[in-house]
């Protein structure tokens, strides 16, 4: 399934309407060019969630951030430093994953192996100065579900 956003505005409010569908347990991976919006979804995430999206910031350098939510959690992770796979175990990520909030992965790609057998797989990129093109893969029941509820939303 494929979208397009003309403006922050607009992917700010995809990541929105996701997060009224999200569950604890979900896990969202993000993948594509730098600057294609990854973070600025994840904020709308966030908000759905009831956090400020103002607290959302791109953990490079952490790698992982917690952030409580009204609803349900969300664990944010930025593996854009990543240097091996191996270094994801040190994390403790399955605690996170298998936990009890959302799980939103950018540079998704970068867990190669050790990726979920289930998640929702959205990838960026630049169609323009602000246009963004998003195309959604589910991987597993759960997460075919969500995406035709989203799309449902989406179409509305």
């Amino acid at each position: 399934m494929r979208f397009t956003s003309s403006s922050v505005k607009e992917t700010l409010h995809i990541g929105r309407l996701l997060a009224t569908k999200l569950e604890p347990g979900d896990i969202i991976c993000l993948s594509g060019e730098l600057g294609s919006g990854k973070t600025v979804f994840t904020k709308g995430i966030a908000e759905g969630l009831g956090i400020a999206r103002s607290k959302i910031i791109s953990p490079s350098f952490v790698l992982i951030r917690d952030y409580r939510g009204k609803r349900i959690p969300l664990y944010h992770f930025d593996l854009y430093r990543l240097k091996r796979e191996q270094d994801i175990f040190n994390l403790g990520y399955e605690a996170y994953l298998y936990g009890r909030g959302v799980t939103v992965i950018e540079w998704a790609d970068k867990l190669k192996n050790i990726t979920p057998p289930e998640f929702l797989k959205i990838y960026f990129k630049h169609l323009g100065r602000v246009k963004r093109g998003m195309e959604f893969s589910a991987f597993g029941g759960r997460y075919k579900k969500l995406l035709k509820e989203l799309d449902d939303n989406i179409r509305d």
